[in-house]
């Protein structure tokens, strides 16, 4: 298995990328833009989407999903994520991504600099490859609260 170090940002040449790759690219430039309607392009849209994520918790279907982004967004402070360190998994059908996201999420006058254990999943659907499932761990407790408490608004 080999891990790739290059990290995918959403700043990618979509026209040299592979669709696999595109899609997931197209994920990071939604999230780094705040572009909703592009994340929503990104998901599948169906109440088989999952996600667990650190400020979301279990989530199921497109519409709480959206919910999480949502709160994220909100903050008028810069952030920006990347993926890296993964490897890359396919069948004709779905790939998978395992890695590593690193990046920084800003509040006010705090600098989180994030570190999150990251897999994406995505199915081909008519044509498309859409994503169907994420997770992400932060490993370090006291960054997973200050995290969860700026995504939620909350007093860190």
């Amino acid at each position: 298995m080999k891990l790739e170090q290059v990290p995918v940002t959403g700043q990618e040449t979509q026209a040299d990328a592979t669709p696999q790759m595109a899609a997931l690219s197209q994920f990071y430039r939604a999230l780094n833009t705040r572009d909703m309607q592009l994340m929503s392009r990104n998901w599948w849209q169906s109440d088989e989407a999952a996600m667990d994520n650190p400020v979301g918790g279990i989530k199921r279907g497109w519409d709480e999903i959206r919910e999480v982004y949502a709160r994220v967004f909100a903050n008028p402070a810069p952030f920006r994520f990347e993926f890296y360190d993964y490897s890359f998994h396919q069948t004709p059908e779905l790939f998978y991504v395992a890695g590593r996201e690193r990046g920084e999420y800003r509040t006010g006058d705090m600098v989180l600099p994030m570190a999150i254990r990251t897999s994406r999943l995505f199915r081909l659907i008519d044509g498309q490859w859409k994503q169907a499932h994420h997770h992400g761990s932060i490993d370090d407790p006291g960054l997973l609260r200050q995290y969860q408490q700026a995504v939620r608004g909350a007093p860190a």
